[in-house]
């Protein structure tokens, strides 16, 4: 079965065991791979920031879950230009939209995190300004992981709770933010998911607030998001102490390198 079948056979499936709930509308719409591709503006309109070596698990389990929001929801990958970008593990993207392309009025920002590549476009002034304009607009200001540092250098954090990957949460707080180390963090209209695997529970948490509970339970559900995994050690405060020791110093030149970034950001603002 190639992907586009199987996809709209999972969507289907799903779509008639979910019965409505009040007025609100809860079911999953069929995935149309031509409709889909049609560059109009849609009600609501997605932008998804893709850029050279994001980290692509912090986009793609986003990108799943909004897929599944409607048809009247619209997710684009958007960059300068339509030119291919290839993640930090070698996986090339497509952008579908550029940033010229993109409405004036997003329903939802996203910014996915990375390492080299994120600290590259914390320092883009093109990328700062499409990225602020954006935000000023958008209904939802969001990001998983690094992302939340793209989000802080645009100046969009500022005196807002956030969170973002575990070894970089303290350097919010350069941006004006409120460093919170939990899996999700909303305040206000700015939701921020933490490290890389967080995005799903971000997605989720952010389709329960446009959707409500029982719809995001439900492509929870056709996700089959049941995550248990061989070790506990998926967060620092109960990984042994070796592993974030390693993990602190294999990281220690990127972490230099950010505060050094932020810290020429600040100056330029």
């Amino acid at each position: 079965m190639d992907m586009i079948n199987r996809r709209r056979a999972l969507v289907s499936l799903t779509a008639s065991a979910i019965t409505t709930c009040g007025s609100q509308e809860a079911t999953i719409a069929s995935f149309d791979d031509k409709t889909d591709q049609v560059n109009t503006v849609a009600k609501y309109e997605i932008l998804m920031l893709v850029y050279p070596r994001l980290t692509v698990m912090d986009l793609i389990g986003p990108q799943h879950v909004f897929a599944l929001l409607g048809p009247e929801y619209k997710t684009r990958l958007v960059w300068k230009d339509k030119g291919e970008v290839v993640s930090d593990t070698g996986v090339p993207i497509r952008p579908t939209q550029s940033f010229s392309e993109c409405t004036t009025n997003p329903f939802i920002l996203f910014v996915p995190g990375g390492t080299d590549g994120t600290l590259a476009v914390m320092e883009d002034k093109e990328v700062r300004t499409f990225i602020e304009k954006m935000g000023a607009k958008a209904t939802y200001v969001t990001s998983v992981c690094t992302g939340s540092l793209v989000l802080g250098s645009a100046g969009l954090l500022q005196g807002y709770k956030a969170t973002s990957h575990w070894l970089a949460l303290k350097a919010l707080e350069k941006f004006g933010a409120t460093p919170v180390a939990d899996r999700v963090v909303i305040d206000r209209n700015r939701v921020t998911g933490a490290g890389v695997t967080a995005g799903i529970d971000f997605a989720l948490t952010l389709t329960s607030m446009i959707k409500g509970e029982q719809y995001a339970r439900s492509v929870q559900l056709m996700m089959e998001y049941d995550p248990k995994p061989p070790y506990n050690s998926g967060n620092p405060k109960i990984a042994e102490p070796e592993s974030v020791k390693m993990l602190e110093a294999m990281t220690a030149p990127f972490l230099q390198d950010l505060d050094a970034v932020a810290d020429r950001i600040s100056k330029q603002t």
